[in-house]
This record gives structure tokens, C-alpha cells and sequence, in this order.
């Protein structure tokens, strides 16, 4: 299961990036927020590059945004391979991401908790990460659905809900 969840979930996390970044270019045309590069500043912080004269780069910038989504999809992947598939799989994924984004900024100090931002930009965040996830878990879904149901939805097709009293279901091979 791991070794296909890694390049699914790379698969995956790439176009719900792709997918994200083109509806950020359609809301930034509509809003005409600027481009953000929170990304390349907090890769430039881990990675313990000297901040540029003029800002970071629009490359160090994709590499982050599309490598940090990338990378989230394999735990997408991971809960598609195992079962945890469909919008409901996807909506818990939101707040992944949403994780994986705060933890990264503010540990590097390029960000600050989204309790302190504007409610606007909080709302345009968390849609684009929501675009982002469900993306992401629509692709995730259907690489996981090509080898059959995973162990939970087994599980479930056995005994429907959580039951403690059902043990793990043979291996499904």
C-alpha cells in the first residue's frame, strides 16, 4: 500500500496544486489580490538561504508551493489506499493542508496565526486550500479505487460503522 500511496499521492498532490494555483490566478483577476510569496520565503528560511535583495524568486516560490503540495497528497493518498475515500475524506483533508501550511509559516516566523488574520483573507485561504484538497482527493480516490476497495471500506461492506468486537479483516491481496 505505501509504495503505491508515495506516487499517487505525489500525482495527486500535483494536480490539486495545479488546480488550486489556477484558481488563485482567476480570484486574483477578480480581486486583484497580488501574488503572495509566503512559499518562497518560508523554503528560503528552512532551507537557511540569505533573504533576497527585492523578495524571493517566482521559481523558489513554485518549487515550494507545488513541492509542499505534492508532498501533502501522499497523506491524501494514504487515507484513499486505506479506505477513507469521497468528499468527507476530502473535507478532513482541508484542515490538513490548512496544518501543514500554519505549522510551516510560523515555526519559520514568515507567517502569523490565521486568528490574527483579516477574515477575508482567512475565507480566501481556506477556499483555496478546500480547492486544493478536493482535487487533490478526487485524483487520490480514483488511483486508490484502480486496486479495489481498501482494508476500512472492507471492513465496512462487513459490518457497517466502527465496531470493536470485528477484527481485522483477512489480507486483501
Amino acid at each position: 500500500m505505501l509504495k503505491h500511496a508515495l506516487w499517487q499521492g505525489l500525482v495527486a498532490g500535483t494536480v490539486g496544486t495545479a488546480v488550486m494555483t489556477l484558481g488563485e490566478k482567476v480570484e486574483q483577476r477578480l480581486t486583484g489580490r497580488p501574488d503572495s510569496y509566503v512559499p518562497a520565503r518560508v523554503l528560503e528560511r528552512l532551507a537557511g538561504m540569505p533573504e533576497r535583495p527585492g523578495g524571493p524568486s517566482r521559481a523558489t516560490n513554485l518549487a515550494m508551493h507545488f513541492g509542499q503540495g505534492a508532498l501533502a497528497g501522499v497523506i491524501r493518498s494514504l487515507m484513499a489506499n486505506a479506505g477513507v475515500r469521497g468528499p468527507v475524506a476530502s473535507a478532513m483533508f482541508t484542515a490538513v493542508r490548512l496544518s501543514n501550511d500554519q505549522i510551516l509559516e510560523n515555526a519559520t516566523g514568515v507567517g502569523a496565526p490565521p486568528q490574527t488574520w483579516p477574515r477575508k483573507e482567512l475565507a480566501v485561504d481556506v477556499l483555496h486550500k478546500a480547492v486544493y484538497a478536493f482535487a487533490t482527493g478526487f485524483v487520490a480516490d480514483a488511483l486508490a479505487a484502480r486496486r479495489g476497495p481498501g482494508p476500512g471500506q472492507r471492513h465496512a461492506g462487513r459490518v457497517p460503522g466502527r465496531h470493536s468486537d470485528v477484527g481485522p479483516l483477512p489480507d486483501h491481496k
